[in-house]
């Protein structure tokens, strides 16, 4: 600290001449987007209408180039590491009870759309499709989420779909179609297109004979189906309601137990990220390396030397939980994990987004028993991501014990910060929990942290755990009282699940009881990193 100047500046960074880290994670990632049709993918939307559709005519060029000239935002693809697997068309009409919903030739004019209307107050979905090859990612609920977000863009009041059930055929010769029907929802039979739709949040309306009379599959029959846009304002009326922007949170309080192999570990990780993906969790987090269940099935070494052993298993970790954020659309912060790097230890906690690409954060500050006992180095920098929920920072334990790097997160843009932790004692997570709300209340931005309980026996330096794992927010009055939107009991194997606001948030950082962020006295102290210029801090 130098007196004669008023203002402190803290560093982050190591200015030794030691060469960064850098494991490379580009061969596991995925590039998953969601885009405007063209007309060049018409070959391949043909390709794949006649391997989802069997005996049903394909698209002709003339009826996509008409689509892509009528309306062309209402046009949709999702491109899966450069390759087109899935597709939605949709036009919009004005709502009227006369209208022949029950044609569909009529109602999307026979594929050409040339009756959309600009200003309509309906959207109506004319196809949805997904190669089979890639059946299973929840690529229809990208598409469904796609037109959702179109409807309260431009305010559309509702859409309306005529659905298929390919199903039905198997069940034609026992089952009326309404009684078909009617099982599917009730969830007794399983259809691969009304089951879908149901679970995206539309409801049954009707059921429609001679819809599509070419589709055999379905008998001719479609589903009548219907999505309200709760956000829908009537130009008539004055909209008094709050603009919000929630983003629902999951946090994983892992049960570490012995297992027999990699694959019972994997099945683990498998159903708290299915469930995160059945809540529609926009992030879920594991705990601080949750990984060293995966030393009951190491033989017994040096802990250094199980260490290294340990990240051995990186790439196949890469692997599933790559492909389980794409296949189950949530972003995973993927708890933390040994990485060797040039001959280096470091604990690195993995980011997978749900469009398949991959960020890392280095534990920075290393605790003096993982230094002695499994010889952990600490990282070069923290990080602040962009994600489709917008910025985020991970503070892997020890971490979030030191404030600067929450004050240079916050000025960096992150809204949440997440906090794997992995301790043994009820004291060591209460250092933990009790930072963690400090940083919301420091910064005004929200925590989420996760941890480990259980046991592993004969497994060193990781036998036991305490956890109680939680997501924090602000204390103020538009929060929860106690400033925990969410809170595990302690010691058992749960998930969590929070929405919180992020346009709360930015509304108590301008007119909260008090504004922490807004109140700090830089004329008189500052938080710099050498490494890394700080971002202008967020309004």
């Amino acid at each position: 600290m130098d007196l004669s100047n008023p203002i402190d500046h803290v560093s982050l960074s190591d200015t030794s001449d030691q060469s960064e880290p850098d494991f490379d994670v580009s061969e596991f990632e995925r590039a998953l987007i969601v885009r405007p049709m063209r007309i060049d993918d018409y070959e391949t939307l043909v390709a794949i209408q006649k391997k989802c559709f069997g005996e049903m005519e394909p698209w002709g060029k003339d009826q996509i180039e008409s689509q892509l000239a009528q309306f062309p935002e209402g046009q949709l693809v999702v491109e899966c590491d450069g390759r087109l697997v899935a597709s939605s068309s949709c036009l919009l009409l004005d709502y009227d009870d006369d209208l022949e919903w029950h044609d569909w030739k009529k109602t999307a004019d026979s594929g050409y759309i040339r009756n959309h209307k600009p200003d309509g107050d309906t959207l109506y979905g004319i196809e949805i499709m997904v190669d089979p090859d890639f059946r299973g990612m929840r690529l229809s609920r990208r598409l469904y989420d796609a037109r959702k977000d179109l409807c309260r863009s431009r305010n559309v009041e509702q859409m309306i779909v005529g659905g298929r059930i390919p199903g039905y055929h198997k069940f034609a010769d026992k089952l009326k179609a309404s009684e078909y029907v009617d099982r599917v929802v009730n969830k007794s039979i399983f259809d691969p297109v009304l089951t879908p739709q149901i679970s995206n949040g539309f409801s049954l309306q009707g059921l429609l004979s001679n819809y599509l009379p070419t589709d055999t599959e379905s008998c001719g029959y479609a589903t009548f189906l219907e999505w309200r846009n709760l956000d829908y304002a009537p130009a008539s009326k004055r909209r008094h309601r709050r603009t919000v922007r929630p983003v629902r949170i999951g946090a994983v309080q892992y049960q570490m137990r012995s297992i027999g192999d990699f694959d019972e570990f994997a099945s683990q990780i498998r159903y708290f990220v299915d469930v995160a993906g059945d809540y529609k969790c926009d992030f879920l987090l594991f705990p601080e390396l949750f990984s060293t269940q995966l030393l009951s099935i190491i033989p017994a070494l040096r802990p250094g030397e199980a260490a290294r052993r340990l990240a051995d298993f990186t790439p196949q970790i890469l692997e599933i939980f790559s492909d389980m954020a794409v296949k189950f659309d949530t972003n995973i912060i993927a708890g933390s994990h040994f990485v060797v790097e040039e001959e280096r230890l470091f604990n690195v906690a993995f980011l997978f987004h749900r469009d398949g690409k991959i960020d890392k954060q280095y534990k920075l500050h290393i605790t003096p028993s993982e230094r002695t006992w499994w010889g952990v180095e600490g990282g070069p920098s923290m990080e602040v991501f962009d994600t489709d929920c917008g910025k985020i920072a991970i503070q892997v334990c020890y971490d979030c014990e030191f404030p600067e790097l929450g004050r240079l997160a916050a000025a960096r843009g992150a809204d949440i910060i997440f906090v794997p932790f992995n301790t043994d004692t009820q004291s060591g997570f209460q250092r933990v929990r009790t930072c963690a709300a400090a940083r919301c209340v420091e910064n005004d931005v929200y925590v989420a942290i996760a941890g480990c309980t259980g046991n592993l026996p004969f497994v060193e330096n990781a036998d036991i755990h305490y956890a109680q794992s939680a997501i924090f927010t602000p204390c103020d009055v538009t929060f929860a009282r106690d400033g925990i939107g969410a809170e595990a009991n302690a010691n058992i194997e749960t998930v969590i699940i929070h929405d919180v606001d992020l346009e709360l948030l930015k509304r108590h950082r301008q007119r909260g009881s008090v504004t922490n962020w807004k109140d700090r006295r830089t004329d008189l102290y500052e938080v710099t990193s050498l490494r890394q210029e700080s971002e202008p801090a967020k309004s």
